[in-house]
């Protein structure tokens, strides 16, 4: 019997440091901010005439909209989809100061991730596209 020919897969699109270490950030701090939600319910953190369990809605949605982020971190605009996430979750230390050290910490991850990593995506394409100058580095001597 004649196995099927399978057509030769696609090279992998190669992601950017930028990408690899936003979308861990992102990653990591949708859990923390899904807990964070749930930490504002528990305490009771909003005001009266906000149902209680929109504490862990907002948590929900926070760390989902973060998940979402990181998957579309190939486009630059995510980046600052990203940074607004960021500052949304820094409004949450109104409701629960402990929130302000989960910014402060994820923030700052979140900042060196696209700052160092956007220096590193444009060092390894500067590097990509220079020749070594060395008149005999092509013949290996």
């Amino acid at each position: 019997m004649a196995q099927a020919q399978r057509p030769p897969a696609s090279p992998r699109r190669r992601r950017g440091a930028a990408e690899s270490l936003g979308s861990i950030v992102l990653g990591f701090e949708s859990v923390v901010v899904f807990l964070a939600g749930l930490v504002v319910y528990g305490l009771g953190a909003l005001p009266a005439s906000i149902p209680s369990w929109s504490g862990i809605v907002a948590g929900a949605v926070l760390g989902l909209l973060m998940i979402v982020t990181a998957g579309l971190l190939r486009h630059r605009w995510a980046f600052w989809v990203g940074w607004a996430l960021q500052l949304l979750l820094g409004l949450g230390a109104f409701l629960v100061p402990a929130i302000l050290l989960v910014f402060l910490i994820f923030g700052g991850l979140w900042a060196y991730a696209t700052i160092k990593g956007m220096q590193l995506d444009a060092r390894n394409a500067r590097l990509a596209t220079e020749t070594d100058p060395r008149p005999d580095a092509a013949n290996g001597d």
